[in-house]
């Protein structure tokens, strides 16, 4: 059963790939979506799929690419939409 949530990630999360690096993992996990860089700093993402890879991206968020620094991770759990195919950038 597909479950979708939205992640706010704070901490040095711009410019260091971050964006790039969990589209890429979200990809390889079967989850659709999107990421995107928030005015403030942060990175906001939003991912649907099933329990164990939603799980896995969640973990993967913690931490970030090798040069990301993560302070706090949010998790917020919304409704599934059905709606995207992909998992994308914006």
């Amino acid at each position: 059963m597909a479950r979708r949530i939205r992640a706010h990630v704070t901490g040095h999360v711009q410019g260091v790939s971050y964006r790039a690096s969990a589209a890429a993992h979200a990809r390889r996990l079967g989850l659709v979506g999107w990421v995107r860089n928030l005015p403030d700093g942060s990175v906001e993402l939003e991912a649907e799929g099933d329990d164990a890879p939603l799980a896995e991206l969640v973990a993967w968020c913690e931490h970030g690419p090798p040069a990301a620094r993560v302070t706090r991770v949010r998790i917020e759990e919304l409704e599934p939409t059905g709606a995207e195919r992909a998992f994308i950038t914006r």
